[in-house]
């Protein structure tokens, strides 16, 4: 999920920096998402999952994402080197932003790695659960869509869970409809399951007043389910044979007025042919 937000929007970089160290981030006009590769020429290869570059014409400071959802020994030996190889490829200062969902995680990623050299010493910059924001409220200028998404995904099923996942689906509001599907499958694809359940019943009650084409759009696809499971319940009972052409049929319709009206003809339908009449 991180990585996807990141590609989408490299600015993201910049505010998720900010939440940890703001002093760091640079006055800048342009975000670019770089290449991973951190490889010499050595053979030892080095691929960040992210780097992006804060700054204007010249980039001002590279940033190095790292998602880790497990301490894992080795990158102890391989981060410093993907800050050494990105100064000296980008030609500006570098940093390690690790981002950990985890407490435990987080933690260990903040150890500091002795180099060897006296006075070298990496403390990497940690963004964990108590970093990130716990976005409770909506406005214009508040928090870009995508910080809305991380703070849901971290804080979803925290105690203010309700108020966070409610403001992401504000911030939502006002972006393309197929990116907020996308965002919205993210962070349904990492929330516990009562937190799931919760903004799935969000999306799918009428508790919300539905402003965006994608919240409609959501909303009429929920309907849309619980109309095709109900006629494929009713043949079922019915005793009438679906074959798989029939199905495909029924379970992709998207057209609400047709799907209630094979609804009404499913109560009483003695075959498959009286559906469709």
């Amino acid at each position: 999920m991180w990585l996807e937000l990141l590609r989408e929007r490299p600015a993201l970089a910049a505010e998720l920096l900010g939440c940890v160290r703001s002093e760091l981030v640079p006055a800048f006009s342009r975000a670019q998402l770089e290449s991973g590769d951190l490889s010499e020429h050595a053979p030892a290869a080095y691929h960040a999952d992210a780097v992006v570059t804060l700054g204007d014409e010249d980039p001002a400071l590279a940033v190095i994402v790292e998602v880790q959802l497990r301490p894992d020994q080795r990158k102890h030996l391989s981060w410093p080197a993907y800050l050494a190889t990105a100064r000296a490829r980008l030609g500006c200062p570098a940093v390690l932003l690790v981002i950990c969902p985890d407490d435990g995680v987080a933690a260990w990623a903040r150890r500091s790695i002795r180099l060897g050299h006296p006075g070298l010493v990496l403390t990497p910059l940690v963004l964990g659960p108590e970093e990130v924001p716990v976005l409770t409220d909506w406005g214009p200028g508040v928090a870009a869509p995508e910080l809305a998404v991380v703070s849901a995904a971290v804080h979803g099923a925290g105690p203010d869970g309700a108020k966070v996942l409610s403001a992401m689906l504000d911030c939502l509001e006002n972006i393309e409809p197929e990116q907020a599907q996308g965002y919205i499958d993210e962070v349904l694809a990492v929330l516990p399951e009562t937190a799931r359940r919760l903004l799935e019943a969000m999306m799918e009650s009428g508790t919300r007043e539905y402003k965006s084409d994608f919240a409609r759009r959501y909303y009429s696809q929920g309907e849309a389910k619980g109309e095709v499971k109900l006629i494929l319940a009713v043949l079922s009972a019915r005793g009438i044979s679906v074959s798989e052409q029939v199905h495909t049929r029924i379970s992709e319709c998207t057209d609400l007025e047709q799907l209630e009206t094979w609804g009404r003809r499913a109560a009483t339908a003695d075959s498959i042919d009286d559906l469709f009449e």
